[in-house]
């Protein structure tokens, strides 16, 4: 993932061996932009890095490179956590996110890792909205082998949930992966619909859901950013999927999202495999991040 995305600063570092000076720590600004981190996390990540060059009178450019990577990994390991664990079963993961970022794709996927962890999964088909939402979900579910609730097309959604979380009762399933509506921040009435979810959840196992999982397309740039922050203020985000995390992602939205808006990334998605699905790790992706073709 993501191999030689920061080529670019090695280049500017490793350019003769350039004096360390301003017009330096300019330019990482204006490349750490162009990475699609935002002018407020760019100002801080220099900013850092500037004041860690002066301290320790580092003045190698070998040695910048190697402290930047250090801040990147201090940014990114700032609220990172693996997923909550429920204090009983089932624990339960809800899925936000809009239309096309990767959302169901990402539930099989999470379905999947949490089956090779010997976890008993169950799917609830929340995106009562379409048909073939519901659809596409079963034949994932058919894929990973687990089974899906479902109701008809423009059945309740929280209904939907209700019956999952009886019926992971019922056949003692670890966690309930629950798919919700593709849904436009623009449309109230589907925010709260997305809360009477939330509802349901807590009134049956007296507590909020587990996780409220945002998924995001990390080829969207600053728009997943924007996404994130409308989610955030809508219901209780706790964690961020982000998907297509590949080498057409400039992932600098990763860092954004850390520093603005402090919701972890809790897992990633890193291709189209079923097995293209892992916890998100702060050092492994700054590595990657810098890594060599």
């Amino acid at each position: 993932m993501f191999r030689g995305l920061f080529r670019k600063i090695d280049d500017l570092l490793a350019s003769r061996r350039r004096s360390i000076d301003d017009e330096l720590f300019d330019d990482l600004e204006e490349l750490l932009v162009c990475a699609d981190v935002s002018i407020h996390t760019a100002v801080r990540i220099v900013g850092e890095l500037r004041e860690a060059v002066r301290r320790d009178r580092i003045r190698d450019a070998d040695e910048v490179r190697e402290q930047l990577k250090r801040e990147l990994v201090t940014l990114l390991m700032e609220g990172h956590r693996p997923l909550n664990q429920a204090p009983s079963p089932p624990a339960v993961y809800t899925f936000v996110g809009v239309n096309g970022v990767g959302k169901t794709t990402s539930i099989a996927k999470t379905a999947h890792m949490l089956k090779r962890q010997r976890k008993r999964v169950l799917l609830a088909a929340a995106d009562t909205f379409r048909a073939a939402a519901i659809d596409q979900l079963e034949i994932w579910g058919q894929r990973v082998g687990v089974d899906v609730i479902r109701q008809k097309e423009g059945s309740d959604p929280a209904a939907v949930v209700y019956d999952a979380i009886q019926a992971a009762r019922a056949r003692h399933v670890d966690v309930v992966l629950v798919d919700t509506a593709g849904r436009l921040h623009t449309k109230a009435n589907l925010m709260e619909e997305l809360r009477k979810i939330h509802r349901v959840i807590e009134r049956e196992l007296g507590r909020p859901p587990d996780e409220t999982l945002l998924v995001l397309d990390a080829t969207t740039g600053q728009n997943a950013v924007s996404q994130a922050r409308t989610f955030k203020d809508a219901v209780a985000v706790t964690g961020i999927v982000l998907s297509k995390l590949d080498g057409t992602a400039k992932g600098g939205n990763i860092l954004t999202i850390q520093d603005e808006l402090k919701i972890p990334i809790i897992l990633i998605g890193t291709g189209e495999q079923l097995e293209d699905m892992e916890p998100f790790d702060p050092k492994a992706f700054v590595d990657a991040l810098f890594a060599e073709e």
